[in-house]
């Protein structure tokens, strides 16, 4: 750790770690086998960056997705860390530049996708160039039955056994089982040592409602978020082109995301998405992984995910950089009926197809839930946790029923149509609805017929849905989605078990108030114009803005106002090179004019040996002309003066020998003085 703190602080502008990063940072410096979960947002990257400075040789990550990859390098090579990628995207200039550097021993870090392992060439390329560390980024793309699975990664296990290699892998989302598999195939079964640093991200407020008019819903929900960055995720390709014209045609700024595109034209969205404040992107979940911008303030979802790790990940996008963010999920009984459909017409195995239910169900019991989300939704992977005040449960509670006498009511209309039926169909039967259809098959002549009139039709909707959300009853694709009822159902039915619903109908979600301003109003005008600086740095280089400074940091030089070099360098986020480079352009912006220092003064800055530089200068400003000041003219170089500040040292011989003879005669004693007191 005191090795690691320094290059925290002088590379990347942090004053410490986050909780759990030291620990991982030791333990993958040190050599281990590491497995490391920790929650989106959790400064993954500095867990395998750091020790790739820390230790001899190149660190090689593998990484999912090229514009990850890109994003990682240029945000490296901002703060002054030789970093590279090999990739398919990459100019001839571009690979050739990060062959240079490996040849001259000065690459720290090699970006590549997993896709590259497949060449046999790439294991003995690695070999010779003196791979020493592998750090696998999203390691759960190795499970085979996950969401994101990518088959090259299951290579990468091999890649280790050839160049016997410490290994470390970072994810967020794993559920027990998805950690067992990450063990058995990149760590060869041989447990590492394992961090897992929690899934709660607090700072985002979790929200479900049931679909009423999505499209209008979301656009309502974002009209009360105008201005800030969001996702919104859907679950076809046709409904993002169209949510994503709605939007535009809102006043927002907004465009849609889909594996069908033509490849330029995603790339496109990426690039916009990255540089642009305020853009909504409309997706179906091939808008995932690699998308590393801090300041999403918002995601929805116009329908529900495939499962609760999916939904997991989704989510997280929004608040990576800490502050105040928010989702709201939208869901219906078409929802469950496409999600359980595609389950079982899938070609998993037996197992495989059982484990999706449960990990849909217990989305669902999310979805449903009577309590605090964020307590459901962490007990899911293993944790415990207090009411959170930060869910739509929590602000606003539930009402509840016992409703299980109407469920058995629901229940006895399946069985008596022999599960053939879908909802509209026994609403109409528990109603006593006599439609048509309902004569036809003369289910009026049945005893439920007319025995739930207590509820109207909403209210009944709302019942079948908590019950497919509860798994008491699941759509029949053989029989065109015909509701069959499960084996919790019987016993409920039987009156073994009852059960709490919620009294809610099917209508719009609420409109809570929106995370408008995460700064002082009389400090946004300034946040305003370091945004504009931010922004056309930015488009000069070609690079997204966050690269140059994330919003946390361009609110903290907002708020405290730095006045000098000095001050901006103790900034969070402002390291010694981003400071050398963009220091005095933002400085000019908060102060309104340009200060310059000598560049020997301007690497010193923010740092102890900063105030040491200028009682030096001052000393020999008083000195130039000697005591009597009728000497000729001597001073010493902003070189040896930054020199002999940071060396600190109160030796007078050491001293003599870096001022030379004539320049001691004058200024040493003087010098000793200064630094002798700031011991």
């Amino acid at each position: 750790m005191t090795t690691a703190l320094p290059l925290l602080r002088d590379i990347f502008g942090y004053e410490g770690f986050r909780p759990g990063q030291g620990e991982i940072v030791d333990a993958v410096t040190a050599g281990e086998n590491v497995l490391a979960i920790m929650p989106t947002g959790g400064g993954k990257s500095l867990c395998f960056q750091i020790p790739a400075l820390l230790r001899d040789g190149i660190t090689v990550v593998i990484s999912p997705l090229i514009a990850l990859m890109r994003d990682q390098v240029r945000a490296l090579q901002q703060v002054g860390v030789n970093a590279g990628a090999l990739t398919s995207a990459n100019t001839d200039e571009e690979t050739a530049a990060v062959w240079d550097a490996i040849e001259a021993g000065e690459l720290k870090l090699l970006y590549m996708a997993p896709e590259r392992l497949a060449s046999t060439a790439t294991t003995e390329t690695l070999r010779r160039i003196g791979v020493n560390l592998i750090a696998v980024d999203e390691a759960h793309c190795v499970s085979q039955w996950g969401h994101d699975f990518r088959p090259d990664y299951l290579r990468i296990g091999a890649l280790r056994r050839a160049l016997n290699v410490p290994l470390a892998a970072f994810t967020a989302t794993a559920d027990q089982e998805t950690q067992a598999e990450i063990i058995e195939k990149l760590f060869d079964a041989e447990t590492p040592r394992s961090f897992l640093r929690g899934f709660d991200r607090p700072n985002i407020h979790l929200a479900f409602a049931a679909k009423d008019n999505p499209r209008r819903q979301i656009l309502e929900f974002a009209q009360a978020r105008k201005g800030q960055s969001g996702i919104v995720y859907c679950g076809s390709r046709a409904k993002t082109e169209g949510l994503a014209a709605a939007l535009r045609d809102s006043g927002h700024s907004a465009c849609h995301y889909h594996a069908a595109m033509d490849p330029d034209e995603r790339r496109l969205v990426e690039t916009r998405f990255a540089r642009e404040d305020g853009l909504i992107v409309v997706a179906t979940v091939a808008f995932g992984m690699g998308i590393d911008k801090p300041d999403i303030r918002w995601v929805a979802h116009a329908d529900l995910s495939k499962s609760i790790e999916s939904y997991y990940q989704e989510i997280g996008r929004a608040g990576r950089d800490g502050a105040p963010a928010e989702t709201l999920t939208l869901y219906g009984p078409e929802d469950i009926r496409l999600r359980r459909t595609q389950i079982d017409e899938g070609l998993a195995p037996a197992d495989r197809r059982a484990a999706d239910h449960a990990r849909l169900n217990a989305l669902l019991g999310l979805a449903e839930a009577l309590k605090c989300r964020r307590q459901v939704l962490l007990a899911y992977f293993g944790e415990d946790a207090e009411e959170c005040g930060n869910c739509d449960l929590c602000n606003t509670p539930v009402d509840t029923f016992d409703g299980t006498t109407a469920v058995r009511k629901a229940l006895s209309a399946i069985l008596r149509t022999e599960e053939f039926y879908g909802s509209g169909h026994l609403i109409d039967i528990l109603t006593g609805n006599a439609t048509n259809r309902v004569k036809e098959k003369r289910h009026d002549d049945l005893s439920v017929f007319g025995c739930g009139k207590e509820y109207p039709k909403p209210q009944w909707q709302a019942i079948f849905r908590q019950m497919m959300g509860r798994d008491l009853v699941r759509p029949d694709p053989e029989r065109h989605g015909a509701l069959r009822m499960t084996e919790p159902a019987i016993a409920i039915l039987r009156g073994e078990n009852s059960i709490l619903l919620r009294k809610d109908t099917i209508r719009s979600a609420q409109r809570r108030p929106a995370v408008k301003m995460l700064i002082n109003e009389e400090d946004a005008p300034l946040l305003s114009a370091l945004k504009a600086k931010r922004r056309a740095l930015a488009e000069a280089q070609k690079v997204p803005a966050y690269v140059i400074f994330p919003d946390r940091t361009l609110i903290e030089m907002a708020e405290k106002r730095p006045n000098d070099l000095d001050d901006m360098a103790r900034i969070s986020g402002v390291g010694a090179k981003k400071l050398e480079r963009y220091g005095a352009a933002f400085l000019e912006v908060i102060t309104g004019e340009a200060k310059t220092l000598h560049p020997a003064r301007r690497k010193l800055a923010g740092r102890g040996s900063a105030e040491l530089y200028d009682a030096l200068l001052e000393v020999q400003a008083r000195l130039q002309h000697g005591e009597c000041g009728t000497l000729k003219p001597l001073s010493c170089s902003a070189a040896i003066l930054a020199k002999i500040a940071q060396l600190r040292t109160d030796d007078e011989s050491s001293l003599n020998r870096l001022l030379g003879e004539r320049r001691a005669e004058r200024f040493a004693r003087a010098f000793l003085d200064v630094l002798r007191g700031a011991g």
